[in-house]
């Protein structure tokens, strides 16, 4: 027998799929779509694992979790001893388990994808944490003695709670000052619960504020008070604000009632509750037929969140085809099950509307592929004369966002990258301050979770040695 022969007969080239919600039940609801693997699944998945003497899916992970060991410890079933591996290094394996983009970052490394079967490090991270929570307690890592020194956080969203826990663990008193009335950011306002749940979000919250994290919500820096103003009682800061300013496309009539940015959209049925009318305080727009412009996970959530509050019809406006759609595949996948329209290769130019001021038609050009532009991506170029009207009552726009513009505004000597974010040093996080350091949406943009999470690390590492020389 070849070499290769008894390579194809060793290796396990199926990857284990997760259970769901059958698509026609889940549009009817907004329940956990995923629903997690099974002990047996996640075992026989681990399996899989060559566990490799150089591990290439660790460079993959921005955080650096030793993937290979805590798969190990699943195929041991020790699932405890998983758990204590991941968060050695991720403070939100029930949250990144399930929002990340791994098949973009660790399964790409892994070995097996260019046997188009890497393994299935995102559900198995999910399996563990889960496991955990299932438990009813998570155990705490050893922490440092305490030093004295006392860092401010702004912004409880990945990157802020990533920088939270690393540095209680080692030793520093940290305060993070939240803007909202919850913590969790972008996982609690911006990704739908059929995606990941908030009390998932919640409990990683509570594990971090168990490790002695103060915590202070309904408190905006740069309003409530200034950056400036907090340094008189801190000894460093770091500044996870996020992306919260919404991009619009400039085109008439979006000013149009009826017109939404995502922010506002998901913000309103997810952070506010409103797809819980009148239990919950918050009404939400309910028409019948929706647009949504993008083709990312935003665009996505927005467009499942419309057909969960009853849409008759809802239609996703890309420009570009379909495999250039940055959303994830599995999400695209999701949305094509729940019914969502594609209408790809598609340029809204503008909104028309009623005498009441009421959203009524958008107005679109057909576009054709063109060469590779600076994103690698085929550029879309207008087919002339081919202009069309599609009605629609409502439209969310959902194409990105700017980094939160409010810090940089009050904060002097700041200085400021391309995108109007903080501008940092890659390798340490640090601002044009030296008592300041940054990460997240506020210095990258909207980004994934993931490398938020990594910024945190990165600068929590910084900002530990720059406390120690103080």
């Amino acid at each position: 027998m070849s070499e290769e022969k008894k390579e194809k007969k060793r290796l396990d080239l199926k990857r284990r799929s997760m259970p769901k919600q059958d698509e026609h039940e889940r549009v009817k609801n907004f329940d956990e779509v995923a629903l997690g693997y099974p002990v047996e699944t996640a075992i026989e998945e681990a399996r899989r694992c060559l566990q490799c003497k150089k591990p290439l899916c660790n460079q993959g992970c921005p955080v650096g979790i030793d993937i290979p060991g805590f798969i190990k410890f699943i195929v041991e079933g020790n699932f405890s001893a998983a758990v204590k591996r991941i968060k050695e290094t991720n403070a939100l394996p029930a949250i990144c388990g399930r929002v990340c983009p791994q098949e973009e970052q660790c399964e790409k490394m892994c070995v097996l994808h260019n046997k188009k079967a890497p393994i299935c490090i995102g559900r198995l991270e999910r399996f563990v944490a889960d496991w955990e929570a299932a438990q009813g307690k998570a155990e705490a890592p050893a922490m440092a003695a305490k030093t004295g020194r006392k860092v401010a956080v702004v912004g409880a969203g990945p990157a802020g709670i990533t920088v939270a826990n690393d540095l209680a663990l080692l030793g520093h008193e940290v305060t993070i000052y939240e803007a909202l009335h919850e913590c969790g950011g972008v996982l609690l306002y911006g990704i739908p619960e059929f995606r990941l749940p908030k009390a998932i979000v919640r409990r990683e919250v509570d594990y971090v504020r168990s490790l002695g994290v103060k915590i202070v919500t309904d408190f905006v820096v740069g309003k409530t008070r200034t950056v400036d103003k907090l340094l008189e009682e801190f000894d460093a800061m770091f500044v996870g604000s996020g992306a919260g300013l919404p991009w619009f496309m400039e085109i008439p009539g979006e000013n149009l009632n009826g017109v939404f940015s995502a922010n506002e959209y998901l913000t309103r049925v997810n952070l506010m509750r409103g797809f819980r009318f009148p239990e919950f305080d918050t009404p939400v727009k309910r028409p019948s037929r929706v647009a949504v412009v993008g083709g990312g996970n935003v665009a996505m959530d927005s467009a499942r969140t419309a057909v969960r509050l009853g849409a008759d019809e809802v239609h996703l406006v890309y420009r570009r085809s379909k495999a250039e759609l940055p959303a994830r595949a599995e999400e695209v996948e999701n949305a094509e099950e729940e019914g969502v329209i594609f209408d790809l290769l598609t340029l809204p130019i503008g909104l028309i509307g009623d005498e009441h001021g009421w959203l009524r038609e958008l107005e679109c050009l057909r576009m054709e592929l063109g060469e590779p532009d600076a994103s690698g991506r085929r550029k879309p170029i207008p087919v002339k004369g081919s202009n069309f009207r599609v009605p629609f009552e409502a439209l969310v726009m959902a194409i990105g966002n700017g980094p939160n513009p409010l810090i940089p505004m009050t904060t002097p000597g700041l200085t400021l990258n391309k995108k109007g974010g903080i501008q940092t040093e890659e390798a340490t996080g640090q601002t044009s301050r030296p008592d300041i350091w940054a990460g997240g949406d506020i210095v990258r943009g909207a980004a994934t979770v993931i490398s938020a999470m990594g910024d945190g690390r990165v600068a929590a590492a910084a900002i530990h040695r720059y406390l120690l020389g103080k």
